[in-house]
């Protein structure tokens, strides 16, 4: 409950930022500052501490329905001293507040409504995916039709990609539960992929994507480019793993992924999808967590559905390996061979889609991140027709991903909504003078190379300087 006017605390920005870490997180909604240190327990898990020492209004209302700030009631410790947060102008003040109204007039639209006509053929049609590439396997002695196959059902696990994506973002149903249960049924039973290792790690790259972490020791950036060392999107990120080594010094297995990864990053798309079965399985039998604010996650709060999330995960296991032996009748091999084509072009199909969205966009330190629409907007691509690709391939093949930056102001919204959304943040970046990017998929795939090329350029640099008649 909260605190008489009269007995009510306030606080500094300066003082609030002093509170950001997960075991000492002060956040502020509207003016009011809670503390939620150590709140493991919040439904939406360890996302919350993305904005410890912080103000998150703005995402707060993306990701939760109107009368959900209730629940902060119990951790409320007194108002912030609006005259103390001296990093806002007029200006930036009416820009915040200008977003805000455009919000309240996309809810006043519908926009937030979904049409269930729409999902019934999106189930529907990802379903035939499935049957023609079952179908195919079971009935064809032809390897070129078992190669179609697979690659069918490489597509059809992108697309139940996209489908778990939007259930569990609550696009589909406003009541959670319902969301909870499509995704579990697109992702663990039908992609063998986890809804709750899903959510933890999708929900803090939409709370702060393309942020570093703070170091490389803590988790409180987005999970999505914590790829090193694999891959480096900033120098920065290139430089992190040296405080791991008592000289300072980068060990040779950085060098060598940094060095060549604009020519690694395919090949590394490629096993994505085995990654995430693995990390799916370790999550849904509670085996552990994918990071550090995961794992806490996991010990204090358990599996939310754990009967469904496993049995789904084995049943998922189970008809794969029926469908890659050909229902039985190949051998160990071909069976195996299926299995990693099927698999691996998953991964790609998947891949290129989201990594179209961010990489070799703005990276940010979390100190100097800036407000939640300019965050959104320039950390994202929007993905359009070009190259040969026209706009309705595209919009089937990224599954309302292609709208990349307006699903990350309004993550709550329909996929089929997303384009007359558009236009109107669109509209409001101009006014605003904000710059939102957009490619095709062949530019923007040239793009995410270009800036792997350019960070192992700048990489590598130092090395040269340091040894200059190598």
């Amino acid at each position: 409950m909260c605190k008489k006017a009269a007995d009510t605390q306030k606080y500094t920005w300066e003082e609030v930022k002093k509170h950001s870490t997960a075991e000492d997180a002060w956040v502020v909604y509207q003016n009011k500052v809670y503390d939620v240190s150590d709140w493991y327990e919040h439904p939406g898990g360890a996302v919350i501490f993305t904005h410890a020492g912080d103000d998150m209004t703005d995402i707060f209302a993306a990701f939760h329905a109107a009368g959900s700030h209730a629940a902060l009631r119990r951790f409320y410790i007194g108002e912030l001293i609006e005259s103390s947060v001296t990093h806002k102008d007029e200006r930036q003040r009416a820009f915040e507040g200008g977003y805000r109204v455009l919000r309240s007039k996309l809810i006043q639209m519908g926009m937030f409504k979904s049409s269930k006509l729409f999902y019934a053929y999106k189930c529907s049609f990802n379903m035939s995916m499935w049957a023609f590439a079952c179908l195919a396997m079971y009935f064809s002695s032809s390897s070129l039709v078992h190669v179609i196959s697979a690659l069918t059902m490489g597509l059809f696990w992108q697309q139940c990609g996209w489908l778990a994506h939007d259930f569990l973002h609550h696009q589909v149903f406003k009541q959670r539960k319902y969301g909870d249960l499509g995704g579990i049924f697109w992702g663990n039973l039908m992609q063998g992929y986890s809804m709750q290792w899903w959510k933890n790690k999708h929900n803090g790259h939409h709370a702060v994507p393309n942020l570093h972490n703070t170091s490389v020791h803590t988790t409180d950036g987005d999970p999505d480019i914590d790829t090193m060392p694999l891959l480096a999107w900033s120098l920065k990120q290139a430089r992190s793993f040296r405080e791991l080594h008592a000289d300072g010094k980068d060990g040779k297995l950085v060098k060598f992924f940094i060095k060549w990864q604009a020519f690694t990053y395919f090949p590394i798309l490629l096993l994505a999808r085995i990654s995430w079965l693995n990390e799916s399985a370790k999550t849904a039998f509670g085996i552990a967590g994918s990071s550090k604010n995961a794992q806490i996650e996991l010990e204090r709060k358990g599996i939310m559905y754990p009967k469904l999330e496993r049995s789904g995960i084995i049943l998922h296991h189970i008809w794969v390996l029926a469908y890659c032996s050909g229902f039985g009748r190949f051998g160990v091999a071909y069976t195996t061979g299926l299995f990693f084509l099927s698999t691996c072009s998953c991964g790609l199909f998947l891949a290129l889609v989201f990594g179209l969205g961010h990489n070799g966009m703005a990276v940010y330190d979390a100190e100097t991140r800036p407000d939640f629409w300019k965050l959104q907007v320039t950390t994202t691509r929007n993905i359009i027709g070009g190259h040969g690709f026209p706009q309705w391939f595209v919009d089937w093949l990224c599954g309302g991903l292609q709208y990349q930056v307006d699903h990350h102001l309004f993550p709550m919204m329909p996929r089929h909504n997303l384009a007359k959304c558009h236009k109107l943040v669109e509209s409001f970046c101009k006014e605003w003078g904000v710059k939102y990017h957009e490619a095709d998929l062949v530019d923007g795939t040239r793009e995410v190379l270009q800036h792997l090329a350019s960070v192992s350029d700048d990489f590598m640099a130092e090395f040269i300087e340091e040894f200059p008649a190598m």
